[in-house]
């Protein structure tokens, strides 16, 4: 078999974890992903995984096999594309994950102008608001939209919004406007369960920390129905500014507890550090921060 084809799928292996998570990405059968790790195996003449168990481990000489053989890979694949991109045609397929509000509300204008300017760079977007390993090789870059940055990766800042307290004016003359954030307990709250620490609310007011935990009356992972179940006047909602500009400007929804301030939230467009970047990567990137810079 072919020995760059048998490294290839040694680092796929132990990447992903499983032979059958291989074997589906390559379109090909796990006994194929076996085949191909034994002839790996038997030409080197040493184990790089024990799978005695239901659990692939990969063994100490096949750690140190799988940072050379990512290293060289990594390398040949960055020779490939500077190559291609010597002829001074961006190109290729750009892989992105972005949570899924912000991937609904905003990206697609993005993608769209940039692909006016650079029509050969097909892009595949998947909305997710799951916390995404790049190591994986499924993204070339990763939305994220926090306040506590990955050290493993690099991060560039693209975006940075307000998060605020609304509610609707009809919430507000049934159930009246809380004058402080202890008096949220007594009101009906939404919450975003896909957020670390979801039930605590935390607000800032005179320099000091404030952290309340609400009773909800309704949860979602979707930020734009619970912006629109705010706006219905199901309850307070906590939300980035970005996210409910349409319904403030509506009069749909409007701002209280003005006095109390919210940590900011920053939107990132985070990759590995590498040597190289193709200029799909590099491209994208400059677009997103010279966008969101208008």
């Amino acid at each position: 078999m072919d020995k760059l084809k048998n490294i290839q799928v040694f680092c796929r292996v132990v990447e992903l974890g499983t032979f059958v998570a291989v074997a589906q990405e390559m379109k090909v059968s796990p006994m194929m992903i076996s085949k191909y790790m034994r002839s790996l195996e038997d030409s080197l003449g040493v184990s790089l995984i024990n799978r005695k168990t239901r659990k692939l481990y990969v063994t100490e000489l096949g750690q140190r096999y799988y940072q050379q053989s990512r290293l060289i890979l990594d390398d040949l694949n960055n020779l490939e594309n500077a190559i291609i991109e010597s002829e001074g045609v961006v190109k290729g397929v750009l892989k992105i994950n972005v949570p899924i509000d912000f991937g609904g509300i905003y990206m697609l204008p993005v993608i769209n102008a940039y692909q006016q300017q650079y029509p050969d760079v097909n892009v595949l977007m998947t909305l997710d608001n799951a916390s995404v390993d790049l190591r994986s090789g499924k993204f070339d870059i990763c939305i994220v939209v926090t306040d506590t940055l990955n050290p493993d990766v690099i991060a560039r800042k693209i975006a940075q919004t307000s998060l605020c307290t609304y509610a609707s004016p009809m919430y507000i003359e049934q159930y009246g406007t809380p004058d402080s954030v202890q008096d949220l307990e007594q009101h009906k709250c939404l919450h975003y369960i896909d957020t670390p620490h979801a039930d605590a609310w935390v607000f800032i007011k005179d320099r000091q920390r404030i952290e309340i935990r609400p009773e909800w009356s309704f949860a979602s992972n979707n930020g734009r129905v619970l912006c629109q179940a705010a706006a219905l006047g199901m309850g307070i909602i906590r939300s980035p500014a970005l996210s409910v500009r349409s319904y403030v400007q509506s009069g749909e929804l409007v701002e209280i507890l003005l006095d109390y301030k919210l940590p900011d939230l920053c939107v990132y467009a985070s990759y590995l550090p590498s040597n190289y970047y193709p200029a799909k990567i590099t491209t994208f990137i400059d677009f997103l921060v010279d966008y969101f810079a208008e």
